[in-house]
């Protein structure tokens, strides 16, 4: 079984509260757990809020959520426009954030990492955006 969806939201603050609904209702075709569902919604969130708050876009530019089920598994990509991450390796790591000043946490990825069975970030050519991927196992209960 193989299902797919593409969602492209402007990158303005509170869409990320439609893109984990909008998520979790296709991932629902997998029949997860409640609590698989949480932690896709969180993850998702977490994505989209990071591209909103630090990628620096404006409302013109996109945060496009790319969904992949693929028999029990769903692959989710989140990519934005935004001015990249210098160094994602340092970025991974828990507590880092580029806006300490707003009272940013820095576990956005740290977070993603912990609900999701895979997650990878790369940031595209130097102010070309950001892509997180991130898969999930669903086993039916």
């Amino acid at each position: 079984m193989s299902n797919f969806m593409s969602l492209k939201l402007s990158a303005k603050v509170g869409n990320e509260a439609f893109a984990r609904t909008c998520v979790a209702a296709f991932a629902a075709k997998l029949d997860p757990s409640l609590d698989q569902i949480d932690d896709i919604k969180t993850a998702v969130s977490e994505a989209v809020s990071n591209s909103i708050v630090h990628a620096e876009l404006n409302e013109q530019e996109f945060v496009t959520i790319d969904v992949l089920l693929e028999d029990s598994t769903i692959h989710i990509t989140v990519t934005d426009e935004g001015v990249g991450i210098e160094n994602v390796s340092e970025a991974l790591k828990p507590f880092f954030t580029t806006k300490a000043l707003e009272e940013r946490s820095g576990l956005g990825f740290t977070l993603m990492a912990a609900f999701m069975d895979s997650l990878d970030v790369a940031s595209l050519d130097k102010g070309k955006g950001l892509k997180v991927k991130m898969t999930k196992n669903i086993k039916s209960a």
